[in-house]
Order: structure tokens, then sequence, then C-alpha cells
């Protein structure tokens, strides 16, 4: 009797992804896959709560029919859940909107990957302003990100929290290994705001070695904008660019673990672009050279796990290659802090229990 009181008292989220959340469970199960990517979900029943895990549609969907199916997947979920937990609002925009004007009673917890701006146009503020009143309360992957968010009308202080998103340490001890080669090696992974250009000019002058994975679309009529930069900048041969298709965030961390220097060379953005690259680097010990974003949530120089460069800096670029290839023994050492870094804070378990504990005050409020 007991345990069946216990079960039914036990909390219980609906949680919404963006990605394929099967298949990351899948390839999860296969030890293939970081539990990271879902965002402190796997974790959540060490705290007590269980988890309802949404069906993901069709890649091909449009964003209205991916909300119409989003919404109907939640409003006939015959499992009974206590509030949403969302990894983007992106395709939860009607749950979001019924829970604004108090027609979807359960509250909503969900990441926020901007700052909260205010709009140029009155009408879009407007509508805005409703949105976010469905919204009990966002986290934001770094403090820069909340502080800029409190300029705007929209943001309700009182329903805001920073998150500390890390790595499944766990899954990058299983595979880390030294790297293979005697000639140091660079490497640059990701796809978002890169700035190919400035990155490929430095290491074509330094001409130090640089694995350059480029995330590009198989379909012929889609754009591939990463990859057509790249070979406008004609990469000297220091530089072996490698095309991926598709989430491999496993294929991708064997070749991290064999590289000797992590480079996340972006442009300007008002959110936290390369902060996965970051989070897998911190967590095999690798050190970074990363272009200066403050809304990442890791002080690379002032914590000494890596060296930081101003955007589309190029010279910049060269010396902190050029410093990190002739000092590999501060290399390691940035490595290693970084690795206490993840250790101590940016890691999926502290995720999980932070992630938990903002569900559980939420609901219970």
């Amino acid at each position: 009797m007991a345990k069946n009181t216990e079960r039914k008292n036990k909390m219980k989220v609906y949680f919404y992804h963006t990605q394929n959340i099967q298949y990351c469970l899948g390839r999860m199960d296969k030890g293939e896959f970081p539990s990271h990517f879902l965002y402190g979900a796997c974790h959540l029943g060490d705290h007590g709560i269980d988890v309802v895990w949404h069906r993901s549609p069709r890649k091909d969907r449009s964003r209205i029919a991916t909300a119409l199916y989003t919404a109907w997947r939640i409003l006939t979920c015959r499992e009974h859940f206590d509030a949403i937990y969302a990894t983007h609002y992106k395709g939860l925009e009607l749950i979001v909107l019924l829970r604004a004007i108090g027609l979807y009673r359960r509250p909503i917890v969900v990441w926020h990957h901007q700052p909260v701006v205010k709009s140029a146009s009155r009408l879009r503020e407007l509508c805005g302003r409703l949105f976010y009143r469905g919204l009990d309360r966002m986290i934001f992957f770094s403090k820069k990100l909340y502080d800029d968010s409190l300029l705007s009308r929209k943001a309700r202080p009182e329903h805001m929290v920073v998150g500390h998103w890390g790595a499944d340490l766990d899954f990058y001890d299983s595979i880390a290994v030294s790297p293979a080669n005697d000639t140091f090696t660079f490497i640059a992974t990701g796809k978002e705001q890169r700035d190919q250009p400035t990155l490929i000019e430095a290491f074509n002058r330094t001409r130090r070695h640089l694995r350059l994975f480029i995330g590009i679309n198989p379909d012929p009529n889609v754009p591939n904008p990463n990859l057509d930069a790249v070979r406008r900048c004609k990469p000297a041969d220091n530089i072996e660019v490698k095309e991926i298709c598709g989430l491999l965030p496993y294929e991708i961390a064997i070749d991290v673990a064999h590289a000797d220097c992590v480079v996340i060379c972006c442009h300007k953005t008002r959110y936290t672009a390369g902060l996965t690259t970051v989070v897998e680097a911190l967590a095999l010990g690798k050190p970074i050279i990363c272009s200066r974003n403050p809304q990442i949530p890791v002080d690379f120089d002032r914590e000494g796990c890596g060296i930081s460069v101003e955007y589309g800096d190029v010279k910049g670029w060269q010396r902190a290659i050029e410093y990190i290839a002739t000092h590999p023994d501060e290399a390691r050492r940035m490595g290693q802090r970084g690795r206490e870094i993840a250790e101590r804070l940016f890691n999926d378990k502290r995720d999980a229990e932070e992630i938990a504990n903002v569900i559980k005050e939420t609901v219970e409020r």
C-alpha cells in the first residue's frame, strides 16, 4: 500500500524537445549518445520526477503543423503529468498561448536560448507580452542572457533562472583517449554562426594542422552555407575538411578526443553560439580557443582553460593558435582546468538536479 501511495504521489513531467527524442534514446541505449542532449530529462527520476517522452514528428513539417501536432500530443496524452518541461518553445507555441489565456492549467518550464528583447513593432510587442505570460519559468544558459532579458518588459524576474547546462561526463569518460598523432592537432566542430573565413585564414597563415567538420544537408536543393563558405576560402593543405550529415555526437566526440585543442570561431550573436562544443571540450579535458562571446557562461581566460579572441580578429587567432601549439604542457593544464570546471559546474547530473528543483518549485507554488 505504501508503494502504491508513493507511486501515485510521484511528480511527472511531459518532456518536449525539438530534436527526435526517440532517436536520441535509442542511440543512448547503445552507449552512442550523450544524455545532455536531453537537457537533464534522463536524470530527473533520480530526483523523484518521472517523464512522459514526447513523440517527435517528421522533420519536414512546417512550424504551424509542428505546433498543431505538439498540441494534439499533449492535449490527448492519457498519462497524468504535472507540468511541461521543454528545451525550447519552438513548436510549443499553441500550448503556451492556451496557458497565457488561462485555457491550459499545467505550468510550463522552458529553456530560453536568446535574450528576451523588445520588438520594434508595437503589435508584435503586445503579442509577445501575451505569449510570455504562458511561460511559468524560463531557464537561461548564462547570467548575461538573464541580465539582457531584464531590459525587456516581457521578462518577469520571478519567472527566470540561470541554469548550468553541461555535458554527460560518463559518456565522454567512456571514449576519452590521448591524442594519437605526433602533430599537434586542432579541431573545429559545430555549425551555428561559424566564422569560417576568419578561422581558415588564420590556419592558412600558421600552417598548423586543423580538422574542420562541416555539417551539410544531403538534399541538393537545400543551401549549405558553411560548406560554401569553406570552399570560397580555399583552405590550405594543412586544413582537413570533413563533411558530416545529421546529429553524430558519438562519432564527432571520438575525433575530438584524439585532438589536442578545440577551436570555436563564431560570428557575433545574441546567444550562446558554440556552447555545445564548449561543454564537450570541457568534458574531454581539451584546451579551448573561442570567439569572445559574452553570452558563453565560461570565461576561458580568467578560468585558465583556454584563450578568447575578438570576433573577426585573424591576427588574434594566429597568436592564440601559435601559443597553444608551442606550449603543449600549458595546453594540457588548460584542459585539466576545464575538466575541473565541468565536474564542478557544467555537467548533466548537476543540470538535472537544478531542473528538478525548478520544476518542483513551479508546480508547488
